[in-house]
């Protein structure tokens, strides 16, 4: 059985967050954890709190063993973009955009 978990609108650009993504995806949970404790990207922190809360969810919905479940799948998309402007010379302006991201994560049981 999968269980799956949401974590939408991170200010953080999705490509930093793929970068972080790819150390974790099919680990265990728990070495999953271990690893992005130790990881210093700022996105980390994020994606450590998706995990216990796809753990949570596994473990209070579905009744599931937390000490079985692994990162089936995990994924960044993009999220909203902030648009913002930059006062440029003669009057001008340039555009800022401001990237988010959504990530979703699939965590099942080990059989």
């Amino acid at each position: 059985m999968e269980v799956k978990a949401y974590k939408k609108m991170i200010r953080i650009a999705p490509r930093k967050v793929r970068l972080v993504i790819d150390l974790v995806r099919g680990h265990s949970c728990g070495k999953a954890i271990s690893i992005l404790k130790n990881t210093n990207k700022r996105s980390a922190h994020d994606i450590e709190k998706l995990i216990m809360s796809a753990m949570a969810n596994a473990e209070h919905n579905h009744d599931l063993d937390i000490n079985n479940l692994y990162i089936k799948t995990i994924f960044a998309d993009d999220g909203r973009t902030l648009k913002r402007i930059r006062p440029r010379a003669r009057g001008s302006a340039s555009k800022i955009l401001k990237r988010t991201s959504s990530i979703t994560l699939f965590v099942a049981e080990k059989e």
